[in-house]
């Protein structure tokens, strides 16, 4: 009787248990939108991978776009320059998969991958390859680089490489970006995608407006991979990086907009307003993230 007792009382503290557990599990997916955010976010605080993984937990953060440094880093990349590239000749992806199992078993997914000092013009293809492949083994839909508007040779060598990978190309834009700054890369290949920085367009100023920017998303919404979301002010306003909420990007129209499109674009959120002095990184992440969990429910 007692055995069979305590037996029960096991059981039962294995159920406890395996709720609380779940009841804790990440999940940063609202109204069927996925907030993400890119891990340069946490800039300010320790960068090695287990730090990372911590920090992306104490945001709330289910899915990130992972730059490449901490992960190479992490799979003992050495620090001598010459000896990089024999590393990453030499290193299986195997340990890339290692790291994408490493995230998972945490409940962060890894949907964009931002290579580290790769995917720029002086890169040679094997860079490039490497890139890629690395990028496939984490489990990433695309990987990310900067949009380079006066060579269009360069995103079309990327996306002949990207195209032997499945792997898809998002460009990022700073203030160059407009309706028309993709439209070379888009013409190039199915694999270029947009990855659009919403605070930087805003930013931009000029024909670059709420409306302008809502249509852009609308019209091309299979092409874009991710969304990068910042707060600032237009160009008239000094375009500063703020606290979401109090600059002129239209987080709120864009985040619905998405839900009731149901567009399947991943929101990442990049923390580039000062930090308070009572906080961090990661507090800031999760407040951005709040934000946007208060719109999309």
């Amino acid at each position: 009787m007692i055995r069979f007792f305590l037996l029960s009382l096991v059981m039962l503290i294995d159920c406890v248990t395996t709720f609380a557990q779940s009841a804790q599990k990440l999940n940063s997916k609202f109204g069927g939108v996925q907030i993400g955010v890119i891990t340069y976010s946490y800039r300010s605080m320790p960068q090695d991978l287990e730090s990372l993984i911590q920090q992306i937990k104490d945001s709330g953060i289910s899915a990130v776009e992972l730059m490449g440094g901490p992960v190479e880093v992490y799979l003992g990349r050495p620090k001598d320059p010459e000896g990089i590239n024999k590393w990453r000749a030499t290193i299986s992806m195997n340990e890339f998969k290692k790291v994408k199992k490493k995230l998972k078993s945490e409940g962060i997914h890894i949907y964009a991958y931002k290579p580290d000092f790769l995917l720029n013009p002086h890169n040679t293809d094997e860079d490039i390859e490497f890139a890629m492949r690395s990028a496939k083994a984490l489990g990433a839909e695309s990987v990310t680089t900067e949009l380079l508007i006066e060579q269009p040779q360069h995103s079309e060598r990327l996306a002949r490489i990207a195209s032997k990978h499945k792997m898809k190309v998002g460009y990022h834009n700073h203030l160059q970006g407009n309706d028309l700054a993709w439209n070379t890369v888009l013409s190039q290949s199915e694999f270029n995608t947009v990855n659009l920085d919403c605070g930087h367009y805003i930013a931009a100023g000029g024909n670059n407006t709420t409306a302008s920017l809502l249509n852009y998303i609308e019209k091309n919404h299979q092409r874009i991979s991710s969304i990068h979301m910042k707060d600032r002010k237009d160009k008239e306003n000094g375009g500063a990086n703020l606290k979401w909420g109090e600059g002129d990007t239209p987080i709120k129209e864009v985040l619905l907009l998405l839900k009731n499109k149901k567009y399947r674009i991943p929101v990442t959120i990049e923390l580039e307003y000062k930090i308070p002095k009572d906080s961090d990184a990661a507090k800031e992440v999760k407040v951005c993230m709040e934000f946007a969990k208060q719109i999309l429910q």
